[in-house]
């Protein structure tokens, strides 16, 4: 399955699949007529979500709720095969083997192959968990691609009614909780020698797009005092951010500069503009706030110092987002049970649909050791044991929940 994903790219020997795209709508038919193959009711949502469910197998006070499991299949550009893909696809193959097994649940499940994790086509991200969640903004219908195609005509092209996002939104007091099972995307777990762990929170998350306007000039005429270079403005603010970012190990701060692009481009021209992107993460939302606004001083001193104008705009900003203790605790004894070994909890510096998810319900994770933590990247690996272990813990937390249910 994770190699029939892979196969769909918009990119010869490369995996990449963008969200919307026809590469994402092939893969999200796969998906689906695994879902079906499974036994499950499938529908596709108004953001391009696949939703397999399966009813409740005894009666009980939870039998009109569900459980969701899910992740992505949208990609980065030249990305891994295990990045999104191993959630939907351990997620079906729990159903598969609770069902072989003649598990009946108490409560419906949910399984959902979402398509917007990774926010690389738009300037946005978790559009369709944020529609399943009922937070998605109808504002960032008009964000554009790098073609100027509007989400609102991207949707549309791709099948779906944009007036119609809140009707696919759940409703809490109908959902029992989700659960994600993610490759680690760090090195915590293989230098532990675990396969498995429980995530206890996913880390504050904003991007930014830094723009700086100079003044073009003749590269051998202007003396250097007299330049307005966007450039090396940016080149200056780039390197300020890493400072920043360096400074604060405790609360696990990161700063990253990932595009760039400076105009007019040419070699004997000084640049009049840059503009960039920033993604900033920690651990804690105040220390990522603090670190912001360091960025911002630096950018204003910038302003006088090199001449040129500044401006950061903010366009995407998620807090913090904690798994639940309980699920926390379910999780960690179902890897226990799995693998003979005490579950570790780990942060995750990585953003996931569970950001969005957990403004709706309470929210757990498993992640699943990457080899040296690679990830973004065709180097993933994650190996077939560890694969096969994680389908396990999480066939073990559902058979929990379902204990706990009906008790």
């Amino acid at each position: 399955m994770i190699d029939a994903l892979a196969a769909i790219s918009a990119e010869e020997g490369r995996v990449t699949r963008l969200y919307l795209t026809p590469e994402h709508r092939r893969a999200a038919d796969l998906v689906g007529t695994w879902m079906r193959d499974a036994g499950l009711s499938v529908r596709m949502d108004n953001a391009g979500t696949m939703r397999g469910s399966r009813p409740a197998g005894r009666p009980g006070r939870s039998a009109n709720k569900a459980l969701l499991i899910g992740s992505h299949i949208d990609t980065v550009v030249d990305a891994g095969r295990y990045d999104g893909n191993l959630g939907v696809v351990a997620g079906l193959l729990a159903l598969e083997e609770l069902a072989a097994r003649g598990v009946a649940l108490p409560f419906g499940v949910d399984l959902l192959a979402f398509g917007d994790e990774e926010g690389v086509r738009f300037p946005v991200t978790l559009t369709s968990s944020s529609v399943a969640a009922g937070i998605f903004d109808p504002k960032t219908l008009d964000a554009t691609d790098a073609d100027g195609v509007t989400l609102r005509d991207a949707l549309i092209a791709f099948g779906c009614d944009p007036a119609r996002l809140k009707d696919d939104a759940y409703v809490r007091p109908g959902v029992l909780g989700y659960l994600e099972v993610h490759i680690e995307q760090g090195p915590v777990l293989e230098r532990e020698k675990l396969p498995l762990a429980s995530v206890s929170a996913i880390a504050g998350q904003s991007r930014h797009v830094v723009r700086i306007r100079g003044e073009a000039g003749h590269a051998g005429t202007v003396p250097m005092a007299l330049r307005h270079d966007a450039l090396a403005a940016a080149a200056e603010l780039v390197l300020a951010a890493e400072a920043i970012a360096r400074r604060d190990r405790r609360n696990a701060l990161v700063a990253t500069v990932g595009q760039i692009e400076v105009r007019p481009g040419a070699p004997n021209v000084i640049a009049a503009e840059a503009r960039f992107s920033l993604d900033i993460r920690a651990a804690n939302d105040e220390a990522r706030r603090a670190a912001f606004q360091e960025f911002r001083l630096a950018a204003r001193r910038a302003d006088t110092t090199r001449h040129v104008v500044v401006g950061v705009e903010t366009v995407m900003e998620k807090p913090v987002a904690l798994c639940a203790p309980t699920l926390q605790k379910t999780i960690g004894s179902a890897i226990g049970r799995v693998t003979g070994k005490a579950a570790p909890n780990l942060m995750s510096g990585a953003g996931h649909d569970g950001q969005a998810m957990s403004q709706l319900t309470d929210f757990g994770m498993i992640f699943v050791r990457c080899r040296a933590g690679i990830s973004h990247n065709p180097r993933e690996f994650v190996t077939i044991d560890d694969m096969g272990a994680a389908v396990e813990a999480l066939v073990a937390t559902i058979e929990d929940m379902a204990a706990q249910e009906s008790r």
